[in-house]
């Protein structure tokens, strides 16, 4: 098997091809000569040569149209431009036209020195380019497989949150005792805004992060429709601009979210009266978000006294710190008002 690198070299000068193809035997390639633009064009469509280079004087098609017809062959091999002509004009008409390499020819051993350095040189740079094409190509395969995996565990994520949901609402049914089953009823909630999260992952085309416009939406929605009572409709109020975070960080605004919302449906309006909560969330200008939740209830205790058992306000607590921020609350006229800025 011949393993030395294969050149067409195409040239008028019947002559100087037969001395190329000696000079450059001696040099480790094998050469093959032809003295015309098309007959070039049809023995590179045949294909099996690793570089050709063409002559630019040669009467009927100089060698700017027979490289332009080579270079739009499938899988055309790279094409040094040669040519006894020092105008600079017509280099950087072939290198524009897609030549890798330009040589000034002459009949001289620095020539066949100069073309054979040109040809290992292009050489080279194709293997180097076809290398990242395949490094590329496999590394895009790999990132493909790697999202198709996240999918995936985000998904039997989101089942075996949801299976746990069911199992500690059917528990909850269970009690006779009241504070006991609101307690796990609260637990419920909790655990479906975080399902909620990874059901957004396996469901989008960005398994690494959530888009919280979104996720706040169907966690409003969901919410209103657990608070809301006939006697008391619960009415909540998204207002979100898109802002996309990592999934840590939107597990911990979707926690927030549902304690602060639950929060206000349990104790801003007394048990028999309708009420709006508004959920507020924005970007601002320096890579973070603000998010604002707000009722127009009785406000906050005087005294400073928690209502409830306090795990609410804990969990609230903690997974502000994750974010590396902490609420306010805002005293503007009636109601409760609660903001918390982080980054994204």
């Amino acid at each position: 098997m011949n393993d030395r690198p294969s050149v067409l070299y195409i040239d008028d000068d019947e002559g100087l091809g037969v001395l190329t193809r000696r000079a450059l035997g001696r040099r480790g390639y094998e050469v093959e000569v032809v003295t015309s633009g098309a007959e070039g064009i049809a023995k590179a469509a045949e294909g099996g040569f690793d570089l050709v280079t063409v002559d630019h004087y040669m009467p009927g098609q100089d060698g700017l149209e027979t490289m332009k017809q080579i270079r739009a062959l499938p899988d055309a091999p790279p094409v040094i431009y040669v040519t006894g002509s020092e105008e600079s004009r017509i280099a950087v008409a072939a290198l524009k036209a897609g030549a890798i390499d330009y040589v000034v020819k002459a009949a001289s051993d620095d020539y066949f020195d100069l073309l054979a350095s040109a040809i290992a040189q292009a050489l080279n740079t194709q293997r180097l380019e076809q290398a990242a094409a395949r490094s590329a190509d496999q590394l895009a395969a790999s990132n493909q497989q790697l999202q198709v995996l996240l999918r995936e565990v985000n998904h039997r994520v989101a089942n075996s949150l949801q299976l746990v949901t069911a199992f500690v609402q059917l528990q909850a049914r269970s009690l006779p005792d009241q504070a006991a089953r609101a307690a796990l009823e609260d637990t419920q909630r909790r655990i479906s805004a975080i399902a909620q999260v990874h059901r957004r992952l396996y469901t989008s085309d960005d398994v690494e992060t959530v888009a919280m416009d979104e996720y706040l939406a169907s966690l409003v929605e969901e919410l209103g429709q657990t608070w809301s009572t006939s006697a008391a409709r619960r009415d909540l109020k998204l207002f979100a601009e898109p802002v996309r975070l990592s999934t840590d960080r939107a597990v911990a605004v979707g926690v927030i979210v549902n304690e602060l919302i639950s929060n206000a449906c349990k104790y801003a309006y007394a048990a028999d009266r309708d009420g709006e909560i508004r959920v507020r969330l924005r970007s601002e200008d320096d890579g973070r978000f603000e998010l604002r939740v707000e009722d127009d209830g009785c406000g906050m205790p005087a005294d400073g006294s928690i209502k409830g058992t306090g795990l609410g306000s804990k969990l609230i607590r903690s997974m502000a710190n994750s974010l590396g921020s902490t609420l306010a609350y805002v005293d503007e006229g009636v109601g409760t008002k609660v903001t918390m800025s982080a980054a994204c």
